[in-house]
């Protein structure tokens, strides 16, 4: 794992990458391990919903102070509207620089140990675009950065989790796990989604993470460290 770049995608928007992001890397650092993170593209961030941004909520994971700097450094592109990053940057008049960002994420990972782990958030789903030509797969594909696939466990769940696989392998990017954050009110046994979706995923790895349960995120942590 040291060393090691994950990208963390959703088969849809407010699925819970960030739970899972920020409840990743505190497992990593009660491990004694080194790991960084980026949100490069985040959405929805203006003053009112700073403070419970997803950028914030990964400084606080990291240990961090949400410093202006802090901010920037972990996303150097942030957006107002609750939309897409190209559609949000359209509302501003802006373009996503989809070049500038992979080169700023590159150059991020190549000024880390040998030892870090880098985690890099995604926005939205794994098909969301980011500009007018490319996707977030696009985008941990040129980063070859390792999917790592959240997912709910909602009624649906299993075909949007399957498509999201699908989307990924069909482009050779192979996840490290899916991840099963349970849905509130999903209505539907956390167990039965798994057990559903286990039987179509080969030999993907599937981790379930009931709410709440943060002993999740350190079994998710030993499996990335195999």
């Amino acid at each position: 794992m040291s060393g090691s770049t994950f990208f963390v995608t959703a088969s849809g928007t407010d699925i819970g990458k960030t739970y899972v992001t920020t409840g990743l890397i505190r497992a990593l650092l009660s491990a004694g391990r080194k790991v960084e993170a980026l949100k490069p593209l985040i959405t929805d961030f203006t003053d009112a919903t700073q403070s419970g941004s997803d950028t914030v909520l990964i400084l606080q994971a990291l240990g961090k102070e949400p410093t202006e700097q802090a901010i920037e450094h972990v996303s150097p592109w942030r957006y107002t509207a609750a939309l897409a990053p190209d559609m949000a940057a359209a509302r501003e008049g802006l373009v996503v620089p989809y070049d500038d960002v992979i080169a700023y994420c590159r150059d991020a990972r190549a000024a880390l140990s040998d030892e870090t782990t880098l985690i890099v958030e995604g926005a939205g789903g794994v098909l969301v675009p980011v500009d007018d030509t490319h996707t977030m797969r696009d985008f941990m594909t040129d980063l070859t950065a390792t999917p790592i696939l959240v997912v709910g466990s909602y009624l649906g769940t299993i075909s949007h989790t399957l498509t999201a696989l699908e989307a990924l392998q069909s482009h050779g990017l192979s996840p490290a796990a899916i991840v099963v954050s349970e849905s509130e009110d999903a209505g539907i046994p956390l167990d039965e989604t798994c057990d559903a979706i286990e039987r179509f995923i080969g030999d993907v790895p599937l981790v379930p993470v009931p709410r709440g349960d943060q002993d999740a995120f350190s079994r998710l942590a030993a499996l990335l460290s195999r």
